[in-house]
């Protein structure tokens, strides 16, 4: 259990005698200029506790609080502190209660989040978040959020924003910048120094100040009981990518052998040793340098192993971080994009051993409505292995991804689909390929029957060496010899689960969890529906989402409407901001007598709401990509309305919408064709 000494109220109170910067506040006499939004649940302020807060006295499940921040400018990378607790009669909730934290920045209209907590506490706990420059203006955005418990409170003790990284602390403060000691019975780190003159505290001056009322980390052997006793001092989990020097000062003395090193550890638990003292005896401040690469969320750790009573003591001091190598190598290089492609315009830098024989195929499905085109755009490229028919059993393709570099962890996602007639296991596997030992490890491979939906695979692997990632399709027999499709191939640094919060937009829904900001007027049969796998009527619908093949998407049930029939999706109020705005969606209309699909902006104070793009009849069999470009310097909302046709064959399908600040990228690709009615309705380009 991880306890951070001295994090208590008492403690805590060392804020109203220290000046705070911009966008911080203690909340002792007043709220520093942050608001309470009047559209939602107020946060109170408590002036005897010095603390603000909402619970469910104020509202209900699934009700919210929000707080916002004067408006914030900082052109140098700061770090946002805040202590908070969230207490709740249950330990465990199918929804809990939760606190997030967002940034809003200017000439925006999504928030973007930071960071998110739903643990219940009994005590005052802190969170360290590191904020980029950036050269917009911002402001932070607290949000409450009531979960199912009966009795549930979120209280908020003290926002501190300072210039610098997180992971930095000269320990003067009570709060030791989040820093935490892992406990053990008998080894931990100490709070030294401020002229506290007992048993533990050993050492007359900090380096800090070098004084006898400035603060440091300890952690002595008179405790120890058995050998190799560990005593941990963790950091703050770095929650942006970042590398640079590392530098710390610590004094080491000891009379039998003291092991000090420093650790790197991700968010599975693996250790990284990247710096271990090389002396025995050091009673002066010494400054240890160290080269640190955080890709990835990542944990800093002190470790002091004891082999006896008698081992001594080690004290650290003025931890600091610089955006510049301690050595004289250049920054980490790596681009994961290099490792990523979507084949719209070529391989990129993927390639394939043409000894294998014929091998992956680039490709593109005219607009019908009879074959699936691709996953990118529902019209652009993807890759098909074995598309002739004409490979003999015992056929292989290879494709290889670029070099990676190793001792890193990857996250893989890629999309594809399988066409053919039994169980194809194996028919397409994923390999890592260590370059240095000349080694293939197989990491995933298709088990499930051919459905011809594009599926989204994610693998999150690591190796010490160089490697390269391989597709590998097999053709083992005749009737395992169907159609496998590869798109959308995706490499980002650290674990899936990660990077998918990391690389998530703020104005993006999915309908993985929910229907996101999007509401109904009504709710019934002839409503938006979140469904996931196939329609119930057949010849019409999607047979998968959008977004992972296997998730939730929004779709009208045309057999529980009448002809003409409304259904209508709208967001909720999005701020304006000047200039252009893109929106990206996908949608579906497969079905002989589909409808309409409307898509409105509703300006605030506007009466009417103006068109902005419409589809109407049969498209696609396939997911096609809607773009909108548009401009709106106010308030307003956007409305997506679903008009049914003229038989229950059309069903309308949406998924992954996402609203983004700036002109549509690839306008040219809106103007798409009304209907599947081609000669060519299976033609396959090359």
């Amino acid at each position: 259990m991880l306890l951070l000494y001295l994090l208590t109220v008492q403690v805590l109170l060392f804020a109203g005698a220290v000046e705070l910067s911009a966008g911080s506040c203690a909340f002792e006499d007043s709220t520093c200029g942050y608001e309470s939004d009047d559209a939602f649940l107020p946060w109170i302020l408590n002036e005897e506790g010095h603390y603000i807060s909402v619970d469910t006295s104020w509202g209900t499940h699934d009700e919210k609080a929000v707080l916002t921040s004067p408006e914030l400018h900082s052109e140098e990378w700061s770090c946002i502190r805040l202590i908070y607790q969230i207490a709740t009669a249950s330990e465990t909730s199918f929804d809990p209660t939760r606190l997030n934290l967002y940034l809003r920045l200017q000439g925006e209209s999504f928030d973007h989040l930071l960071w998110s907590a739903k643990e219940p506490s009994d005590s005052w706990l802190i969170a360290s978040l590191d904020l980029r420059n950036t050269t917009k203006k911002y402001k932070i955005v607290l949000e409450g959020v009531l979960g199912q418990d009966n009795s549930a409170s979120i209280a908020v003790f003290e926002i501190k924003i300072t210039n610098g990284y997180c992971i930095e602390c000269d320990f003067e403060e009570n709060h030791l910048c989040g820093f935490m000691n892992q406990w053990n019975p008998n080894v931990n780190w100490f709070v030294g120094g401020g002229n506290v003159r007992n048993s533990q505290s050993i050492f007359p001056r900090d380096h800090t100040f070098n004084s006898e009322l400035g603060h440091y980390m300890y952690v002595d052997s008179i405790y120890v009981k058995h050998f190799q006793e560990v005593a941990q001092l963790v950091s703050p989990k770095t929650t942006t990518p970042m590398s640079g020097c590392l530098s710390f000062y610590y004094q080491l003395q000891q009379e039998s052998g003291i092991v000090f090193t420093l650790y790197m550890r991700d968010i599975n638990g693996f250790y990284e040793e990247i710096w271990k003292i090389d002396r025995t005896m050091n009673t002066d401040w010494s400054l240890a340098k160290v080269d640190f690469d955080a890709p990835y969320p990542m944990e800093v750790i002190f470790e002091v192993a004891f082999n006896s009573a008698k081992g001594g003591y080690v004290a650290l001091d003025d931890i600091s971080f610089s955006p510049n190598y301690c050595s004289n190598q250049t920054g980490f290089s790596f681009n994961p994009a290099e490792a990523s492609c979507n084949f719209e315009e070529d391989l990129c830098h993927f390639y394939q051993d043409h000894k294998d024989g014929p091998g992956w195929s680039r490709v593109k499905v005219k607009p019908n409505a009879y074959r699936t085109g691709d996953h990118t755009t529902g019209l652009g490229y993807y890759l098909l292995a074995n598309t002739q028919f004409t490979s003999q059993p015992g056929y292989i393709g290879r494709l290889y991804g670029p070099s990676l570099p190793g001792n890193l962890q990857y996250c893989l996602r890629f999309y594809y689909a399988v066409y053919g007639f039994f169980k194809m296991s194996d028919t397409l596997a994923v390999y890592i390929f260590e370059e240095n030992h000349v080694v293939q490890e197989k990491i995933w491979s298709v088990l499930e029957s051919p459905k011809g939906v594009w599926t989204q695979a994610e693998i999150t692997f690591k190796k010490p060496m160089p490697c390269k990632v391989v597709f590998l399709s097999w053709c083992k027999s005749f009737w395992d010899c169907g159609l496998v499709a590869l798109d959308d191939i995706s490499v980002s640094l650290g674990n899936c689960q990660t990077t998918e919060m990391w690389s998530s937009f703020p104005g993006e829904c999915t309908f993985e969890k929910d229907e996101c900001a999007f509401t109904q007027e009504r709710r019934n049969r002839s409503s938006w529906h979140r469904r996931r796998g196939q329609t119930p009527t057949s010849y019409t619908g999607p047979k998968g989402d959008h977004t992972t093949g296997v998730g939730y998407y929004m779709y009208i049930e045309a057999s529980n409407m009448i002809y003409g029939q409304k259904a209508r999706l709208t967001s909720r109020s999005l701020r304006g901001i000047s200039g252009k705005q893109c929106l990206t969606f996908f949608y579906h209309m497969h079905g002989a007598g589909t409808g309409l699909l409307n898509v409105y902006v509703k300006k605030e104070g506007d009466s009417e709401e103006t068109l902005l793009w419409r589809r109407r009849g049969e498209q696609s069999i396939t997911w096609l990509r809607g773009l909108i470009e548009y401009e709106c310097d106010k308030y307003h909302q956007i409305i997506v309305e679903a008009v049914r046709g003229v038989s229950i064959r059309s069903d309308i399908a949406i998924d992954d919408i996402l609203f983004q600040a700036g002109p549509c990228i690839e306008m040219g690709e809106i103007t798409q064709h009304s209907s599947g009615d081609y000669d060519d309705l299976n033609e396959i380009e090359y």
